[in-house]
């Protein structure tokens, strides 16, 4: 193989690697905000050594969780495909994808604060502002109540996601139920009602 193609291997080696160690760090920090980088390198199934060569600092791991979490809200974003039909619809839609798409990690950074603590989490992301524009579209197609304010939307729209979590986690419901009494609550919320006439 030529050094260009060994390049690439190493570079894709590298890639999921340090995957594996977010995902893991991600599963276990979530049972556990304290543990330790050894068991975040035990569940990822590679040496404390290899981890500290991704990650040197346990707070570089942390801003990588943050970055991490930021980037699949905007895949997630994307796959909801928030153009396409009633507003509400999509917003439900782009429910599901967070809940999908976002996992464990969403009880990470809502229950700590150090994983949220970049400056990115502080500014509007493009993702926030879709979702803005989406609630106000909503309101005038009439498939979302006017009475909600697209920033309240935004913030109930989280805390059921949050909700949702917690229930697979502290109840016992499987994901899929979960997601379930998540989606209907959130349509119900939305529903305009007998407001969209006014």
């Amino acid at each position: 193989m030529t050094e260009a193609g060994d390049q690439v291997v190493e570079t894709g080696v590298r890639t999921r690697t340090r995957q594996a160690i977010l995902d893991a760090a991600v599963v276990v920090l979530s049972r556990d905000s304290s543990a330790s980088l050894s068991e975040v390198a035990r569940e990822a199934g590679v040496g404390r050594t290899t981890l500290h060569r991704y990650f040197p600092e346990r707070s570089d791991l942390v801003q990588a969780i943050g970055t991490f979490t930021l980037e699949r809200i905007a895949v997630a974003t994307d796959r909801a495909k928030l153009d396409v039909g009633p507003a509400r619809e999509a917003v439900v839609r782009l429910c599901r994808e967070y809940f999908e798409l976002l996992g464990d990690v969403l009880s990470l950074v809502f229950t700590d604060p150090q994983f949220s603590s970049g400056l990115d989490w502080h500014e509007e992301s493009e993702s926030d502002l879709a979702l803005l524009a989406l609630v106000r579209r909503g309101h005038q197609d009439g498939s979302i109540d006017r009475g909600l304010t697209p920033e309240w939307v935004q913030q109930a729209l989280w805390a059921l996601l949050y909700a949702a979590w917690a229930f697979v986690r502290e109840c016992g419901v499987s994901r899929h139920e979960a997601l379930g009494q998540c989606l209907r609550s959130l349509e119900r919320m939305l529903h305009p009602g007998d407001q969209a006439t006014g």
